[in-house]
């Protein structure tokens, strides 16, 4: 069967609010996506007092055919989500410290961002286009495939030989013999 890919272009909704500590000026979060969003970079959206929200980049949204397990669980959560990765700018004299560079249906996946500790990982609500084109998706492409039980091997791993080393290395006593004081001739 052939991997079938679907894409749509998403604008990733980032806030910037005060910080509440003094080491960290502002709070940065993802609060919204916007399905088939045109191109963007930092553009002011709304602003409230020190609360501002900006469409701070366009990212294009991929769905594989080889996923539609993932996908099924993103739809099965309470609400429905996409996670968006957030990366540290390296542009000197940028007042944005983050760049949104990944956007993903695939709650595996975002565990993986997670674990990885790389930059800021968000979950974020999909709207109800997004939910119904992701369903749509999935209804069409997923394929049950049914459980199969792992067996072992018939290694016997119980006639191990301890003190022996590696088994393919031939060796004429124990690795772990003490070593041979050595004798000096008389001087």
């Amino acid at each position: 069967m052939a991997l079938v890919r679907a894409s749509l272009p998403v604008g990733i909704v980032v806030r910037r609010s005060p910080g509440v500590t003094r080491w960290a000026k502002w709070a940065w979060k993802v609060v919204a996506v916007v399905p088939g969003a045109g191109p963007a970079r930092w553009r002011e959206l709304r602003r409230e007092g020190d609360v501002t929200d900006f469409h701070a980049a366009t990212l294009t949204l991929d769905l594989w055919s080889s996923d539609t397990e993932a996908y099924q669980v993103a739809l099965a959560s309470d609400p429905p989500g996409v996670i968006v990765v957030l990366r540290e700018t390296e542009e000197a004299g940028s007042d944005m410290p983050w760049q949104p560079v990944i956007i993903t249906a695939s709650p595996y996946e975002g565990q993986d961002y997670l674990d990885s500790g790389d930059g800021l990982v968000e979950r974020v609500t999909m709207p109800p286009g997004m939910v119904a084109w992701l369903a749509d998706f999935v209804r069409r492409h997923h394929v049950e495939e049914p459980f199969v039980k792992r067996r072992r091997d018939r290694a016997r791993v119980d006639l191990v030989e301890d003190g022996k080393g590696d088994s393919r290395i031939r060796q004429a006593s124990d690795v772990y013999r003490a070593p041979r004081p050595i004798v000096r001739g008389n001087a």
